[in-house]
């Protein structure tokens, strides 16, 4: 993170004086779910970290943010939704984010209460490095049996008997996974055990498993480009990230037994099969529908229920509602599921209750 410390412009003060400059300074370029955010002219600073799945969206957002509203500065740091979820309930953050809805016993964690807020949603999609192969179709089997071991090479009978139209290569397959802490591979993972016991049993679920077979990368960004360099490797990466670096995704059966590819309109049936509870937590493992993709999930911004400093707790409520309003415009242009205007209202009626001394509004 780039922080400049600002010591007001002041000369010839005490040294006591410019030792408490100081420390606002540090607190301005710091984290620290509790440090005074505010500064000169009413200046606010928001500093959160977690899932590297939203990072290009949240970045744009808060960059477009500040342009908007300059007395309101929000840095955001993309270190995996375990790290995240991590510093947010050490309170070393303001806010954190992370790909998967935290868990009871995570809530529990923390004292000053938690509120998920669902800003926006995204494929995981299935990248691979073939060259010359495209249109790639895998069935729940054949995925599962790949990320198992249990096929290994890409002409397999298994994986030619469902793609007969493609001339699939005489090349090991290299499973990519995430090494790091991630909520993308908690959906990842939540879905194969879903569709498949022999994963529930021999592998599970969670932020870190440990994988059967393959080689790791960090981040969304890491794991693109790790696949990009190399030859029969396949790994899940959430869309824009492969999009971005130009990998081929395969197409993935649903549980209608339809291949599908992962598109903003598939996403979209998606979630329109899925009905958000009170508390915003929904975990999308398999869902229903002709048309839906099979691997979609929101990603949640973790917000303190309790905020000591009033300007942050309304500088928090200012980046949610630039999110829900500004920001689902941006959502849509750079790869990544707008929010139903059911969902953005009941984010921000949920949201609302972080400041007494601001009132969100949906435009």
């Amino acid at each position: 993170m780039q922080c400049s410390l600002n010591l007001f412009g002041i000369t010839r003060m005490t040294a006591k004086m410019s030792a408490v400059a100081l420390t606002i300074g540090l607190a301005a370029c710091g984290g620290g779910g509790d440090t005074d955010g505010t500064g000169g002219g009413g200046q606010v600073n928001l500093v959160g970290a977690g899932a590297s799945f939203p990072a290009p969206l949240y970045q744009r957002w808060f960059q477009e943010l500040s342009q908007s509203d300059p007395d309101l500065q929000v840095d955001y740091q993309s270190v995996g939704s375990g790290a995240g979820i991590e510093r947010f309930t050490q309170e070393l953050v303001d806010f954190g984010a992370s790909d998967v809805a935290m868990t009871d016993e995570e809530i529990a964690q923390v004292g000053r209460g938690v509120i998920l807020l669902p800003m926006t949603a995204g494929c995981v999609v299935l990248a691979y490095n073939l060259p010359g192969v495209s249109g790639l179709k895998l069935s729940r089997e054949v995925y599962v049996d790949i990320l198992l071991g249990n096929i290994t090479n890409w002409n397999d009978p298994k994986i030619a008997a469902i793609n007969p139209d493609v001339t699939l290569p005489d090349q090991t397959i290299t499973v990519v996974y995430r090494s790091d802490g991630s909520g993308t591979t908690g959906v990842f993972t939540k879905h194969l055990s879903a569709i498949s016991p022999e994963w529930k049993e021999k592998v599970g679920e969670g932020k870190t498993v440990q994988w059967p077979v393959g080689i790791g990368g960090a981040k969304n960004d890491g794991l693109a480009a790790l696949i990009s360099q190399t030859k029969g490797g396949i790994g899940y990466v959430e869309y824009g990230f492969a999009k971005s670096a130009g990998l081929n995704m395969a197409s993935l059966e649903n549980s209608s037994g339809n291949y599908i590819e992962a598109t903003a309109k598939s996403a979209t049936a998606t979630l329109e099969a899925v009905v958000l509870p009170e508390n915003l937590r929904a975990f999308i493992t398999d869902p229903e529908g002709e048309n839906s993709y099979p691997i979609v999930t929101y990603t949640w911004i973790l917000a303190y229920s309790e905020y000591s400093d009033a300007g942050k707790a309304q500088g928090v409520e200012k980046m949610i509602e630039f999110g829900l309003n500004e920001g689902q415009k941006i959502s849509g242009e750079i790869g990544y599921i707008p929010l139903p205007d059911n969902v953005r209202q009941k984010v921000l009626e949920t949201a609302d209750k972080i400041s007494p001394d601001y009132n969100m509004t949906i435009k």
